[in-house]
């Protein structure tokens, strides 16, 4: 097969087997993989394991390796030091202690079958500390549980398995090594490993900094990329000269890059190389691969699946509890972790590369490990019924908090809830403290809850996307619902909640642009303010005071921007203290919800002439509070809700034309 029709070959398989992933809610490595294994030599045999194919696989790992460390973050670790140098640490070392053992103990019962000396025993402990990081945290973060007390725990081990890959990429090659000269390689390896990270993390921050200014000053996107694969190639090359691996140096060049001001600039460049290689990486995987070793073996394939995933779930589950965890937490921490990793590959495949792994175990390896990241997602989205099914206690912690958050509102009503307690949810709260609107905020940092708390801030802890935390906050009698936080799938969680159990009350919704407005809005958010729009808009009176408009003028510009933009600020909620003569003449809004008596109904909003009056509908629901598209065409049913917005007088026409014809 030529090389034009390999390369399209791999491109096929690719393709396929992430768009097969993507409709199955799967993550893409795992189509990366059953696609290695469809055209690998081992089934359809349409690709062979190449030496250019497997090289461009290794460029994947350099690029991961980059990616890892140019998240490496010296505050990052501070902030987390307990969860990484504390669960991190311990995860590790003891999951490779008792890996190490585990695996020369099977080796004398098995025999032949699992023939492997102390060298290999090391090397796959090894593998056996990894988990995903890419399938976990992308998982977490579409259930919004990155804050939650799991998840600080999952991401600290995560964090640490990160930084032990380092070490590991430097250990595995010298146990390869002959037994007489493998004491002075490991130490010759780790020695060069010390000496080069030290000079280059020593001076070459520095060096780095001054390069890329120097290289950004020339303004060139094409000189900048390529700087950056020379910058990535060259260290990993340089790792390699000094026989340590391409991936040590690769993660050196990310931390350097790391200290500097153009780390998210390059995150954005080197993704592309990243993700395409790496899932070259992954087919290479998946090409070596022998089902016909599968089933000859398949007890041997089940062994290694089961006994690895309990035995991780114990270790981290034992560790957390001794850390200060709750069973349950320690529990979803364990299932959360459980499965391999993608440096378990990374670690797998330079095992055999250097000699310390028979093909025929390096197979019912690898199908236990692609097959413990299959079960990953299943474990994630059952973790909170395993969890309640085993641990009763867990129950009872869960019902104390609502209690809690129960108290705090239990003779309260029309409050507003604050979803997240950041800087923006403590702006909001200030601003209701000064108008005497009572609030209760739901947060998950449980440093910044104690702080808030100490001050007299009312704010407790709780995971607003939880059902049962917004309603012991009160969520049926509160005023409206406000969502200071960014993720999406945290603010469709908390619209899904409000408008299944409180359709009546309003949700404000924060996001960082207008990408997502719509579906926002079909969610059922009453009103979605994107801060680049916010920005934006001051930004522009800034610069229109400055060249000399009047502000009047400017006010006015500004507020037609908004007026066009966001649904509920085309006029204002009547109140009491608005009964003075110039405002009784301007526009207003109210709410109006037709009875079953009303004369309008099953009548379309363009029959009923409200432009002609003067009056516009600015917003209309159903009686389950479901956002309706508010056209001519609308036909009006019992229980809608309409917000109108015109003046007094033609308000009151209005409404005596919708309820009495």
């Amino acid at each position: 097969m030529s090389s034009l029709a390999l390369t399209l070959l791999y491109l096929l398989a690719a393709v396929l087997g992430v768009v097969a992933c993507r409709s199955l809610r799967m993550p893409p490595m795992l189509g990366y993989l059953i696609a290695g294994v469809l055209i690998g030599p081992n089934a359809l045999a349409l690709a062979r394991n190449s030496e250019s194919v497997r090289h461009l696989g290794e460029f994947g790992v350099v690029f991961l390796m980059f990616a890892i460390g140019l998240e490496f973050s010296l505050p990052k670790l501070r902030a987390m030091r307990a969860q990484v140098f504390g669960l991190g640490l311990l995860q590790v070392a003891l999951t490779m202690a008792v890996g190490f053992g585990g695996t020369l103990l099977l080796a004398q019962w098995l025999g032949g079958v699992w023939d492997v000396g102390w060298q290999t025993a090391l090397a796959l402990a090894g593998v056996l500390a990894m988990s995903s990081t890419a399938i976990v945290v992308k998982l977490m973060s579409e259930r919004a549980e990155i804050e939650s007390e799991h998840g600080r725990n999952v991401m600290g081990i995560l964090l640490f398995q990160d930084l032990a890959v380092v070490p590991l990429l430097v250990m595995v090659p010298a146990l390869g090594s002959s037994p007489e000269l493998l004491l002075g390689a490991l130490g010759l390896a780790l020695l060069k490993a010390t000496v080069l990270v030290t000079v280059l993390l020593t001076g070459g921050q520095g060096v780095m900094r001054w390069w890329l200014t120097l290289v950004a000053r020339r303004k060139s996107d094409e000189l900048f990329m390529l700087n950056l694969l020379l910058i990535t190639l060259g260290l990993a090359w340089l790792t390699d000269l000094a026989g340590l691996s391409l991936a040590l140096g690769a993660f050196i060049a990310g931390v350097l890059v790391s200290e500097t001001e153009y780390r998210h600039q390059v995150g954005t460049d080197i993704r592309p190389f990243h993700d395409v290689l790496l899932g070259l990486f992954f087919i290479t995987i998946g090409m070596m691969l022998d089902w016909h070793i599968l089933l000859e073996q398949w007890w041997l394939v089940i062994g290694l699946l089961v006994v690895p995933l309990l035995l991780k779930l114990l270790i981290i589950l034992v560790l957390a509890r001794l850390t200060g965890a709750s069973t349950g937490v320690a529990l979803r921490t364990g299932l959360y972790l459980a499965q391999a990793g993608e440096f378990g590959f990374v670690l797998l495949s330079l095992t055999l590369q250097n000699g310390l792994l028979r093909p025929a175990l390096m197979n019912p390896i690898l199908a236990a490990m692609v097959l413990s990241m299959v079960a990953t997602p299943f474990l994630i989205l059952y973790s909170n019924r395993i969890v309640m099914r085993l641990v009763a206690s867990d129950w009872l912690l869960q019902s104390l908090q609502m209690t809690q958050i129960a108290r705090k509102t239990i003779d309260t009503s029309g409050h507003v809830i604050i979803c997240g307690y950041g800087r923006c949810g403590q702006n909001l709260a200030r601003m209701l403290e000064r108008e005497s609107i009572p609030y209760l905020a739901l947060d998950l940092d449980p440093d910044r809850v104690r702080q808030a708390a100490a001050a007299g801030d009312k704010v407790v802890y709780g995971d607003a996307t939880r059902l049962q935390a917004l309603m012991a906050a009160g969520l049926v009698r509160a005023s409206a619902v406000a969502v200071t936080y960014l993720e999406l799938p945290a603010a469709l969680k908390v619209l899904a909640n409000a408008r299944a159990h409180a359709p009546h009350v309003p949700v404000v919704v924060r996001t960082q642009d207008d990408l997502h407005l719509e579906r926002l809005r079909e969610a059922g958010a009453t009103e979605v303010v994107p801060e680049a729009i916010e920005g934006s808009l001051m930004l522009a009176s800034h610069a229109l005071a400055l060249v000399g408009v009047p502000m009047r003028r400017v006010i006015r510009s500004v507020q037609d921007q908004r007026d066009a933009r966001y649904q509920l600020l085309r006029g204002y909620f009547h109140g009491a203290d608005d009964d003075t003569a110039a405002e009784r003449e301007q526009a207003r809004l109210v709410t109006l919800t037709l009875p079953a008596g009303a004369a309008t109904l099953g009548q379309a909003l363009g029959q009923l002439g409200l432009p002609e009056m003067g009056v516009s509908v600015v917003n209309l629901r159903d009686g389950l509070g479901h956002a309706l598209t508010a056209n001519d065409a609308s036909v009006l049913a019992e229980g809608d809700t309409l917000v109108l917005s015109g003046a007094p007088p033609a308000l009151a026409l209005a409404e005596e034309r919708l309820l009495r014809g």
